[in-house]
């Protein structure tokens, strides 16, 4: 592996206060969770800012967050699933600015940034609230990379569930490449592996798409064939992850079974695939994750293989699976070099 790269954190106790004040899987006590991961590390702190209306409407439409304004200092639900309380367009609004400051550090000096962001963002669609999501963090933080003068952004998505606003906000971008690695079928019913972009766009959205119950074995092979071949040739300026930790097997809204370890190799190996064309310019950004030790460990493990700051993870024997040899024969004519 290469030396360690450094890394940067934008984390606000401020976020705390978004928080349903009942029974809810999207709790304060996720970033007490992932505060822990951070124990024991070397780290400069980006601070937070609340992101502009103008940098908003990148991603989201003026409509949406019309909306947005005409809840501020109320409760409710804007769905079924996504709460919002007196504080939340403001917190929401910190996270997506905090997001924008790390791009920005991360832009400058090839550090590594770690976004311990809530609300998560990759089911916020550009005119709607979706999933427990009220603003999209990583989007929002891949058109100010864009922004700043990053041709090509790549971005990951291995959260259980398919980032379904993210797609949607490049579906037609060449300059943006979404790829995402969730269980399917499963919530919110998008992430089919036919739905590879469209226009200018067409071949740059990726879906691997897998059944419930698979592992380290599967998503090796996902990353081996599918995912790692395909951000090699892309050449990204800059990467994001979105990271949500409800993949791991101890998560109680997923059926998958990946390890702790599985993190950290899945991050090392992106680094280590993207690190000619971005310098170690990289953002990871908390998505889901429910369990709490599933999400410090995780998350512990992620952050050292984005960091490239730990060798020996436990690696899987690859196991291909059906769904990826299908994945590999419908890419291959937008990648010619998937095997």
């Amino acid at each position: 592996m290469s030396s360690p790269l450094d890394l940067v954190v934008f984390d606000e106790e401020r976020l705390d206060q978004h928080g349903s004040g009942g029974l809810h899987p999207e709790r304060p006590e996720r970033l007490i969770a992932a505060r822990r991961a951070l124990e024991g590390r070397d780290f400069d702190r980006v601070a937070g800012r609340e992101a502009t209306h103008d940098e908003l409407q990148r991603v989201h439409t003026q409509e949406y967050l019309g909306r947005l304004e005409l809840i501020r200092n109320q409760r409710g639900y804007l769905d079924s699933d996504t709460y919002f309380v007196e504080q939340s367009v403001d917190l929401a609004r910190l996270a997506a600015g905090g997001c924008l400051a790390l791009t920005e550090r991360s832009m400058a000096s090839n550090a590594v940034g770690v976004a311990l962001a809530r609300p998560p963002g990759h089911h916020a669609r550009p005119n709607g609230a979706m999933g427990f999501c009220l603003l999209n963090n990583a989007a929002l933080a891949a058109a100010h990379a864009r922004a700043l003068g990053a041709e090509r952004v790549f971005i990951f998505d291995w959260d259980v569930h398919h980032g379904n606003g993210t797609e949607e906000a490049f579906f037609s971008d060449p300059h943006v490449l979404y790829s995402s690695l969730h269980q399917s079928p499963f919530y919110p019913g998008t992430g089919h592996m036919g739905d590879v972009g469209r226009l200018d766009g067409t071949g740059f959205n990726i879906n691997v798409p897998l059944l419930g119950g698979c592992g380290d074995a599967e998503y090796l092979s996902a990353l081996e064939r599918v995912i790692l071949p395909i951000a090699t040739a892309f050449a990204p300026d800059f990467l994001i992850i979105s990271a949500g930790f409800d993949a791991s097997a101890r998560d109680p809204l997923g059926q998958m079974i990946l390890s702790d370890d599985s993190f950290g190799w899945m991050a090392a190996s992106l680094v280590t695939a993207t690190l000619p064309s971005t310098h170690g310019r990289a953002l990871m950004v908390l998505e889901g994750g429910y369990d709490l030790q599933g999400l410090e460990l995780g998350l512990r493990a992620a952050i050292d293989g984005l960091t490239l700051a730990r060798q020996g993870f436990k690696m899987p024997v690859s196991r291909s699976d059906a769904t990826i040899d299908r994945c590999v024969r419908k890419l291959r004519p937008y990648w010619p070099e998937l095997r």
